[in-house]
């Protein structure tokens, strides 16, 4: 009889095994959960300041680190897991997994406690987040140019256009110029609008005839068309009115936008969806970035709506909640299991909605202060059901036991 080694269970999960563990064997696992925990831990510190509970004495201003780690970091990482998951089925090319996937992760990581424990430390934070969105980039510009998948290159060019603004941001920082910064993340978030205005177009008419057991999804590659052509333009006019300063009013083309967003919306809605929360979900945080994009737009002809306030009903509604969204369908469908969430999952989305809709409308009616501060509660709430569900999900083998 062979001996019992009680140090065999440990020896198979030396850390040169990493590609075998199954948080490591697609971007999608580590990227989106360190989101979601990042998602909670990040806002429940900013709430913190906000509150007067936690002290901030840094140069950085803590709007700053606030926007750039809801943008740039939870946004990014979510936006590179997704895109390097999405890929290996796009092309057929293995995407990047185990000991270099880790790596990345460690870096994006890394990078979070850099600039929360030292935000003056600019300079490494610039380091951290090129090195995080250069070694994404070149892993997905890996697989679509060795496919040549030439209708995915432009995300490529999003990722690139997202790394520079990044870049940009934190250098205007390091030179002090808080206000021309704050112009970087509100361009970020419209790069992001651009982003899912293309991703959007793909899945939700697709899950949607999945979700529904239609015969056909809703196909719309003309308005699709036109909809990149004037987000582009949209974010250009934005970028020389904002950033540059030129004599130019964005708010036609921005609105254009939003109107194109919305008539997609509506020919993509069937009523079916509303008894399906990983459906409505995705439909609603989609039209929530409709309307905040309008709204958004509709302050360059008149100061009723505040900026920040529409600009939060696109970042909590259109991104937060599309990002919640498409992590719990994408996380179910890529590990295997059946395509129905519990009322966990249900309340989660349910919060982010409602977090969307106070800060964006709640300071119209009370204390602004206590808006953002009910706000952040039910975003924190939300990102910690999803954590409390998909912990296992993300974490585990398939339980159809193919990798992945």
């Amino acid at each position: 009889m062979r001996p019992i080694n009680l140090l065999e269970p440990i020896a198979e999960y030396k850390w040169y095994q990493i590609q075998y563990w199954p948080f490591f064997m697609l971007a999608f696992r580590p990227m989106f959960l360190c989101a979601a925990i990042w998602a909670i831990l990040s806002v429940a510190l900013w709430a913190g300041v906000l509150a007067g509970e936690l002290s901030w004495r840094a140069q950085v201003p803590a709007t700053l680190w606030h926007a750039h780690e809801m943008i740039f970091a939870f946004s990014g990482a979510v936006a590179s897991g997704f895109l390097l998951t999405a890929a290996q089925n796009w092309t057929n090319v293995p995407s990047v997994s185990g000991f270099k996937l880790g790596l990345l992760v460690a870096i994006w990581c890394l990078t979070r406690y850099v600039f929360f424990v030292h935000p003056n430390l600019v300079w490494l934070v610039l380091i951290g987040q090129l090195t995080f969105w250069l070694t994404a980039i070149a892993f997905l510009s890996t697989m679509l140019l060795r496919a040549k998948s030439k209708n995915n290159y432009i995300f490529i060019v999003i990722l690139s256009v997202l790394c520079i603004f990044n870049a940009l941001f934190l250098l205007i920082i390091e030179r002090g110029d808080f206000v021309l910064a704050r112009s970087f993340t509100q361009v970020a978030v419209l790069m992001f609008m651009l982003l899912i205005g293309i991703i959007g177009g793909r899945v939700i008419p697709f899950f949607t005839a999945r979700g529904l057991a239609l015969d056909t999804q809703i196909r719309t590659p003309k308005l699709d068309r036109i909809l990149l052509w004037v987000s582009i333009f949209g974010v250009t006019g934005f970028v020389l009115s904002e950033v540059f300063r030129l004599p130019l009013n964005p708010g036609y083309l921005l609105a254009l936008a939003a109107l194109l967003h919305l008539t997609r919306s509506v020919l993509w809605f069937n009523r079916k969806v509303l008894a399906v929360s990983l459906l409505w979900s995705l439909h609603l945080g989609y039209a929530f970035g409709a309307v905040g994009l309008l709204l958004l737009a509709s302050h360059f002809f008149s100061p009723v709506i505040a900026f920040a306030d529409a600009l939060h009903l696109i970042t909590l509604g259109g991104i937060g909640l599309l990002i919640i969204a498409m992590m719990a369908r994408v996380s179910l469908g890529h590990t295997g299991r059946p395509l129905q969430v519990n009322a966990t999952v249900n309340a989660a989305f349910l919060m982010i909605a409602l977090a969307a809709i106070c800060r964006a409308f709640l300071p119209y009616l009370i204390n602004p202060h206590h808006a953002w501060l009910y706000s952040a509660a039910l975003w924190c709430v939300g990102f910690a059901l999803f954590v409390r569900y998909y912990f296992t999900v993300l974490t585990q083998k398939r339980v159809d036991g193919r990798r992945g």
